[in-house]
């Protein structure tokens, strides 16, 4: 055990050491995976905001429920009273035929409704649903149209499919993104490591002729790549966090013009953690493929 650790911190040591050796060239490395890791996080954490927005604003959606004429007026508060305790409604208003024809007038309709001959609006329901999915208000349209007493059920739901669409858009670009960035770190690290490799191989060849191990001489290298994934998933976040600070200033500004506040948020400690370890094993993957197709070359070159 004490040989196995010793082992390990010797060669955590190789690694520093060949960081500490080219640190112009690790710092570019690092803030290019930094960019990598950074453009699929971004936009999580950007889609991420604008769901809690539109969360926060809480739009008002309403079904209008027409009567049909001939259902009387008790009937029609009945059926509100009925209705406002189901588990998927929130409020349901009635709005007598009268009181219709009053809010016409009193919004500068009354030279048009003095001209009827008689009351044509019929009473209505304003239902305010609990749950604004879209598949729980096709539900909850559908039921409402269904009832006997129902002429027509008015529901605009064009911006609510709209957003769900563009939402469900963005969470497959993040995954795609994450997906060829996460490529593009493995193969940058691999570069990298490629490269060193080549520089020290007449070193590595040495070691394998004293009777060094693949394992042995692999180590260094795949501390290398994960501890360059690591930094370089570091430096994604703090990229995210510049940008957040750049930018808050302005989503203030507009949240105000709204008559709201908010402000943004960054990756949360249970979404950063995972996001390093993935950057690190990327890192240690790309490190663990050029490790392994440097030495069989080797291998077949001796």
């Amino acid at each position: 055990m004490k040989a196995w650790l010793t082992h390990h911190l010797h060669s955590l040591r190789i690694a520093a050491q060949r960081f500490r050796d080219a640190p112009l060239a690790t710092l570019l490395t690092i803030l290019v995976i930094g960019v990598a890791v950074a453009m699929p996080s971004g936009l999580y954490v950007l889609l991420s905001n604008l769901d809690r927005a539109a969360g926060g604003v809480k739009p008002q959606i309403e079904l209008t429920v027409f009567l049909k004429a001939e259902v009387p007026e008790s009937e029609g508060k009945a059926l509100a009273k009925s209705l406002a305790k189901q588990a998927d409604i929130e409020q349901v208003t009635f709005i007598s035929k009268t009181e219709g024809l009053h809010k016409l007038e009193t919004a500068g309709l009354s030279d048009i409704t003095a001209g009827l001959p008689e009351n044509p609006l019929p009473d209505t329901l304003i239902i305010t649903p609990k749950d604004s999915n879209p598949a729980a208000l096709e539900t909850l349209n559908k039921r409402l149209a269904e009832l006997e007493t129902t002429q027509r059920v008015v529901m605009d739901t064009d911006w609510i499919n709209r957003l769900s669409a563009l939402m469900g858009l963005g969470k497959n670009l993040v995954l795609l993104l994450a997906a060829l960035f996460g490529l593009a770190l493995a193969a940058i690290t691999a570069n990298t490591i490629r490269l060193q490799i080549y520089a020290q191989q007449d070193e590595i060849e040495v070691a394998q002729l004293i009777g060094a191990t693949d394992r042995f001489i692999r180590r260094p290298f795949l501390y290398y790549g994960g501890i360059q994934g690591l930094v370089g998933g570091i430096a994604g976040w703090l990229i995210i966090l510049l940008g957040g600070t750049f930018i808050e200033n302005s989503v203030a500004q507009v949240a105000a013009a709204y008559g709201a506040s908010f402000s943004l948020n960054s990756l949360s400690p249970a979404e950063l953690i995972p996001l390093l370890g993935l950057s690190t094993l990327l890192g240690w993957l790309g490190a663990y493929f050029s490790v392994n197709q440097a030495l069989r070359q080797f291998a077949n070159s001796a």
